[in-house]
């Protein structure tokens, strides 16, 4: 059986402070999903960066890899960058299997969320 992983894919920050917010969605995700390795991969300014990371799964006997993109939208980060990163790594790494979902942010559900908890920010009368 595939050994699967899941990796949270953030922008990344210079303060260590930015983090804390992915890392609490990790291990609620991880809580969720106790059968799949979840961890964190980074765009830039925080480590691990995502190739590195996925390179550290695929050593580690991952087989399959599925990537989240923890953005509200498709901005050219999800759109170019990550999409260059994904091809190279599947060159690279032909044994495993990359999957990239879409951003979380245009998740029907994600927005359902966040549109109670803006809306919720003005008090009921």
């Amino acid at each position: 059986m595939a050994r699967r992983a899941l990796v949270l894919f953030a922008h990344g920050a210079r303060s260590a402070s930015w983090a804390a917010p992915f890392e609490r969605l990790r291990d609620l995700v991880q809580a969720q999903r106790p059968d799949v390795d979840v961890s964190l991969a980074f765009l830039e300014l925080m480590e691990p960066r995502l190739p590195a990371h996925v390179r550290e799964l695929a050593a580690a006997g991952v087989t399959h890899v599925t990537v989240v993109p923890v953005f509200l939208g498709q901005g050219g980060h999800v759109l170019r960058d990550l999409p260059l990163m994904a091809d190279a790594l599947r060159a690279e790494l032909p044994q495993m299997t990359l999957e990239v979902v879409g951003a979380a942010g245009e998740d029907p559900a994600v927005l359902q969320a966040l549109a109670h908890y803006c809306s919720s920010a003005i008090p009921s009368k």
